[in-house]
């Protein structure tokens, strides 16, 4: 009879996450401790623990485990629906706290402050998105507002649409933002050309441009510090 999966009660007590979680607080807590808290038990052979550090040494850490697609979760030996499940909701709750936790009221001194906003998010989602930061006289955040979903380019983005909110909210200037899911920052050229478009119908509306980054995977590119698309330093 094969060895049964171990749970995470059949650990030594020194390696118990749940124990180890209620006596120093999650925050101590490894990423694999995390996970076998959610996974409970792993597989014979393999205790739960030893489960959560292969999931995160196939996925590339956390942030691969929240791009990971659900089907592909479901099929891994020692996961299954309800487990993958229970990964992917933890992992989204996550995703929305992140969001949640921004304080609009932030002021923005440095292209490294957006980023500081938007990276950890926007740098791990598998499609473009393009985001404008809505900011008031004195530079602080109004609101971060998602503009378009898909291929930001001169074909694909309206220019009018980047700036629906911030005629709404009486922004002084805005700050655009767009990810690259390959991971590299690099602008190309039909960034180049939006950022264009956008300042110019920035000056027109009166809303300042003042910065465009590109993210990508833990590192982003400003347009400004970089002196594109008529965004001086």
């Amino acid at each position: 009879m094969p060895p049964h999966p171990r749970r995470i009660r059949e650990l030594p007590n020194g390696d118990q996450p749940r124990e180890r979680l209620r006596d120093v607080g999650p925050a101590a807590l490894s990423d694999a401790e995390l996970l076998a808290i959610l996974l409970r038990v792993g597989l014979p052979g393999t205790n739960v623990l030893q489960l959560a550090q292969q999931l995160l040494s196939e996925h590339g850490g956390l942030p691969g485990l929240l791009r990971a697609d659900y089907h592909e979760l479901c099929g891994r030996r020692g996961l299954g629906t309800a487990k993958a499940a229970t990964l992917k909701a933890a992992l989204e709750i996550g995703r929305r706290l992140l969001i949640a936790g921004i304080d609009e009221r932030t002021q923005i001194r440095s292209p490294a402050d957006v980023a500081s906003l938007l990276l950890l998010e926007m740098g791990h989602q598998e499609q473009e998105m393009l985001r404008a930061v809505l900011l008031d006289t004195k530079n602080r955040v109004q609101q971060i507002a998602t503009v378009y979903i898909g291929s930001v380019n001169s074909a694909q983005v309206r220019v009018g649409e980047v700036f629906r909110d911030a005629v709404r909210r009486n922004s002084a200037a805005i700050i655009v933002a767009h990810n690259h899911p390959s991971g590299d920052p690099t602008p190309s050229p039909d960034d180049i050309l939006v950022t264009r478009q956008i300042v110019d119908a920035g000056r027109l509306l009166d809303i300042e441009v003042l910065d465009h980054l590109v993210i990508g995977r833990g590192r982003y590119t400003s347009m400004r510090e970089h002196g594109l698309a008529g965004l001086s330093r």
